[in-house]
């Protein structure tokens, strides 16, 4: 803990940019239990709510807070399918009646309400002590039931054998130790049940745009890769995977594994924000989500469990 205080001290003396991309990230020489407080302190601090270039200006956890999250949330999805809430179909929420669900970063609980609304019988869990109030706020202001606890995914209170579906959307990348999660969900899971969840995409147009400003500019300086990746992207730290790795990580643990590219408005146009909806007027709906497809930030796999 004592090195990683310093790591934040260092970086904020060094002056590295803004504190939120620079002062609170990850360095390579912190050990995996320092990088697990760091997680920890991070989504604390730092909620997901979608609001870094325009505050939201409701009460916070309230309803109307919660619906414009959420709009913000489906907006930056829409180019994953051409329908308006794509999750349906990735959650495939019309077979989730009765199932025990295990939701791995509850987050501001937008992905635990659709599968509470599924009619799963829900756990969801976070590391955050925010995203844990968050969702049991959620949850009380729509009248909806699960059980929501703080907790580390790499070490998941739960019996084997407790779940049919693992759910767990941009989360798992973030730990220090991704594998130690994949194990557990493995564990958790009844034999024959599905895991489905999203990590970063080295193949993607933001890790590419990175590499390229950033750890090109930086590697006779002693930059590494991940580090400049780290530093480039939202939390405390994250890995991004290959189709190929991430393939070979889920199959150690499960069988028939199936791994999609998403991406978002930056990855199919990637020019600055305000030339967007000018290149849009050109460019199709389909033509967007087909371009996203090819170089989008985000790889969703899922994967059975061997019975």
């Amino acid at each position: 803990m004592e090195k990683l205080e310093r790591s934040f001290r260092e970086r904020s003396f060094l002056g590295l940019g803004d504190p939120m991309v620079y002062a609170e990230k990850r360095i390579d020489a912190l050990a995996a239990p320092d990088v697990q407080q760091g997680n920890k302190k991070w989504w604390t601090s730092n909620t997901m709510s979608y609001d870094w270039k325009d505050r939201v200006r409701l009460e916070k956890f309230s309803r109307q807070w919660f619906d414009e999250i959420d709009r913000r949330f489906l907006a930056g999805a829409r180019l994953f399918s051409a329908q308006e809430n794509p999750f349906y179909e990735l959650m495939e929420t019309s077979s989730l009646e009765g199932k025990r669900v295990l939701e791995i970063g509850c987050g501001m609980g937008f992905h635990a309400e659709l599968l509470s609304r599924a009619g799963a019988v829900l756990t969801t869990v976070d590391i955050s002590p925010t995203s844990v109030e968050a969702t049991r706020a959620r949850f009380a202001v729509k009248g909806l039931n699960a059980d929501i606890f703080e907790m580390d995914a790499e070490a998941l209170a739960f019996p084997d054998d407790s779940f049919d579906l693992v759910w767990s959307w941009g989360v798992i990348h973030h730990s220090s130790r991704t594998g130690r999660i994949v194990r557990e969900i493995e564990r958790v899971l009844k034999p024959g049940g599905s895991v489905k969840l999203m990590v970063y995409n080295l193949g993607g147009m933001s890790a590419y745009l990175t590499m390229m400003m950033r750890y090109s500019l930086k590697f006779w300086s002693g930059s590494s890769v991940d580090e400049e990746l780290w530093r480039s992207s939202d939390g405390f730290t994250a890995r991004f995977y290959s189709k190929d790795l991430l393939a070979d990580l889920l199959y150690t643990f499960f069988e028939h594994v199936d791994i999609e590219t998403f991406g978002q408005e930056a990855d199919a146009i990637p020019l600055p924000r305000q030339l967007r909806p000018i290149a849009r007027l050109f460019i199709s709906n389909a033509k967007q989500r087909e371009l996203a497809r090819q170089r989008g930030a985000l790889l969703f796999a899922a994967a059975r469990k061997r019975s």
